[in-house]
């Protein structure tokens, strides 16, 4: 409850500046972007997305999230820490008692867990977005199709893990890191050497990826958190796409990550 209540102030009391993919939109990048999407290694983990059904009822960054969270949870984290930000949005809106009931349905893979678990991130814009975005979650009913696409990313995702795991970092946050440029932003996970992003985009990854990848990094190294001293690669896995996408840091030319520390970030010279 005191971890709950911790990120509840940090939500809340966090001011001045904007979120990492708030900023991002905000800011102009050189042709091709910081990071080119084209110069990061892509490695294909068996069958892509067309082994998946074809139509989804689910928004799609309501699809990113729920797979997302979905695999914090099956490979290992509670249901609290997976859907924390979701218990937060929940909250703000006074459906604590509705999140709870969500949250105590979610057991594993099967049909009901996975409608449970789409129904609680739809509590997650609340948080990123604001009140206005919110649909009542009552309205989010995922169908077949939808259910199955999820299981099967979520179990790709899992066989990602168990090559490229085991986690080091969950759902963090940046603490230390941020500036009065950028004051919120979550990232997803890192492993022993490869700070990872979460894509289950059909889309192929973007400029603005790249330099997510490359903001968490940076606010990561000037954060509390010491795991990010040993990160050696940027990785992003997409279990749409069952592809994974990495570049190593070195290879991250020096001024470019001066002028995201610099322009980007708000970081001092």
């Amino acid at each position: 409850m005191a971890d709950f209540e911790k990120l509840m102030k940090e939500l809340l009391t966090n001011g001045g500046g904007c979120s990492v993919t708030q900023r991002i939109k905000k800011v102009k990048q050189p042709r091709g972007g910081f990071i080119n999407p084209k110069v990061l290694s892509a490695t294909p983990m068996g069958d892509g997305a067309e082994a998946l059904n074809p139509e989804e009822n689910v928004h799609p960054s309501l699809m990113g999230l729920a797979v997302d969270y979905m695999t914090r949870f099956i490979s290992g984290a509670s249901v609290e820490e997976s859907f924390k930000i979701s218990e937060m949005g929940a909250h703000i809106i006074s459906k604590d008692k509705k999140a709870k009931k969500l949250m105590s349905g979610i057991k594993g893979l099967d049909d009901t867990s996975i409608i449970n678990a789409v129904k609680l991130s739809g509590f997650d814009v609340v948080c990123r977005a604001g009140i206005m975005g919110y649909k009542p979650v009552e309205e989010i009913n995922p169908d077949a199709p939808t259910i199955s696409n999820i299981r099967t990313m979520v179990e790709r995702s899992i066989s990602f893990l168990e090559q490229y795991g085991p986690k080091i970092l969950d759902g963090f946050t940046f603490e230390g890191g941020y500036t009065s440029t950028v004051s919120d932003g979550d990232g997803d996970f890192t492993t022993e050497d490869t700070l990872w992003d979460f894509k289950v985009s059909k889309m192929p990854v973007k400029k603005e990826h790249t330099l997510q990848l490359l903001m968490y990094w940076r606010m990561g190294l000037h954060s509390i958190h010491t795991e990010f001293q040993g990160i050696k690669y940027l990785g992003i896995y997409n279990p749409r796409m069952n592809i994974v996408y990495r570049i190593k840091v070195i290879e991250i030319p020096d001024d470019i990550i001066s002028d995201v520390e610099i322009d980007v970030i708000g970081y001092e010279k």
